[in-house]
């Protein structure tokens, strides 16, 4: 199935979905528009027409456009596809529902002041979109993955009484800029609320936020990988914490695979327990076979020389 050839065409009828019927009914509407709702679903923020026909095209436009661009890797593997019909169908219902929410609340009101949201209504744009994603996601799968690492494994040659460690790390620079970015904006929050300008109380809603994105770029900018007689030990991020240890006796065996964010779901840890990837960055990745059948890919550099390592000490271990 070539995801592109869906992606173009059904991705043009969104967004004529999304902006046709404001371009339509615009004699209808107040401008400036209502496009925030804050308690008691009453209107706390507007913009003008031309504003909130921008920015509804690029809140669909920008995940086309993504989704466009990853279709061919995407279709290789079941997870990828989960993920792009997941991204795709949540994503065009959000963009939908967004559009039309707004569009009834201000249809036919003298002001923006006036217009109103109904509860349910906010509530179907969060609902609706998820089980959409969840249902799209699920008959979008396909057929399972081949099995991969079948053949004979690699292997290093060691001598009797020789002993081997195999170390690799690898960096995004990505998510240390994103870090970099948040850590900014909080300085200036901090200096902000110490001068008395602007309460950090007032950024109630974004704080959080903010703290989750540097917790997760500074912890997904950096892994190392160590392999010895003791098994694999993963440590995260730059202070190398946390740390991830996964047993020899646990593995059967090792092999190298191409993997790419576009085929996992993006990067960072992705998948489920039992068959997730480790991605700070596409291409060669390490891939564990667990005895249990799961497995786990990582992202690593010089991943055939650890995976040869550990296929070697589990062969000793079992001939032992």
């Amino acid at each position: 199935m070539n995801l592109r050839t869906i992606a173009v065409p059904a991705g043009a009828v969104v967004a004529v979905a999304v902006v046709g019927p404001p371009l339509a009914l615009r004699d209808r509407l107040p401008d400036p528009m209502a496009v925030h709702w804050g308690p008691g679903m009453a209107p706390d923020n507007a913009v003008s027409f031309p504003v909130h026909l921008i920015m509804q095209a690029a809140l669909w436009g920008f995940l086309w456009l993504g989704l466009v661009a990853a279709a061919r890797r995407a279709r290789d593997s079941r997870s990828g596809r989960v993920s792009w019909w997941a991204l795709f169908a949540g994503g065009a219902l959000f963009a939908i529902s967004i559009s039309a929410m707004t569009l009834l609340a201000n249809l036919d009101v003298p002001a923006w002041t006036d217009a109103r949201l109904s509860p349910l209504a906010a509530v179907a744009v969060l609902v609706v979109p998820l089980a959409a994603a969840a249902l799209s996601g699920y008959l979008g799968r396909g057929e399972p993955d081949p099995l991969s690492g079948d053949g004979e494994p690699p292997r290093l040659t060691l001598r009797s009484g020789q002993r081997a460690v195999w170390v690799s790390r690898i960096s995004n620079p990505w998510p240390l800029l994103i870090t970099a970015a948040g850590a900014a904006v909080l300085f200036a929050l901090g200096t902000l609320d110490v001068t008395g300008v602007v309460r950090l109380s007032s950024f109630g809603a974004v704080l959080p936020a903010l703290v989750i994105v540097l917790a997760v770029g500074l912890f997904a900018s950096s892994l190392t990988a160590r392999v010895s007689e003791d098994g694999l030990v993963l440590a995260f991020g730059p202070f190398g914490w946390p740390v991830r240890r996964i047993r020899l006796d646990k593995i059967d065996r090792a092999y190298t695979e191409d993997r790419h964010p576009s085929q996992v779901g993006g990067w960072g840890v992705r998948g489920l327990p039992g068959r997730a990837t480790i991605m700070l960055r596409g291409g060669e990745c390490l891939v564990l076979r667990y005895r249990s059948g799961g497995q786990l890919g990582i992202s690593i550099d010089d991943a055939e020389r650890g995976a040869s390592l550990i296929n070697t000490l589990i062969a000793e271990r079992r001939t032992a």
